[in-house]
């Protein structure tokens, strides 16, 4: 089965016009940072780059040339602090998206209890 739009044009789309799904996408990020999760981090947020202000209007908002950007959240990229909190600052203020930090007890498989299988009778 062919697929009728790419998933880029699919993001793009929804982004657009869905300010939840921004404000969704920008915090999966931060979260995947926050976790750990480094490449998957700079993939949601490369997403999100491409499918809001792009790298050219970041790059000229951050003083940082647009290809360092995109060079930092490759694959094979790695953003130092500095330049990944400038660049999530200004995709806040960009986006209209503001975003807080909040702690919450991890919980632990043991505390879980056993898994739910989902559509069991």
């Amino acid at each position: 089965m062919t697929l009728t739009r790419s998933f880029k044009e699919t993001v793009q789309a929804r982004v657009h016009r869905d300010a939840a799904f921004r404000e969704a996408l920008l915090a999966e990020a931060v979260d995947a940072f926050l976790s750990g999760d480094v490449e998957t981090g700079k993939a949601v947020l490369r997403d999100f780059i491409n499918a809001t202000i792009g790298f050219e209007r970041l790059g000229s908002a951050t003083g940082t040339p647009p290809k360092s950007l995109m060079r930092m959240f490759s694959p094979a990229g790695n953003p130092n602090a500095r330049n990944l909190f400038g660049v999530l600052g200004e995709l806040q203020k960009q986006s209209g998206v503001q975003l807080h930090a909040q702690s919450t007890k991890a919980v632990t498989p043991a505390q879980a209890g056993p898994p739910t299988v989902l559509g069991a009778t």
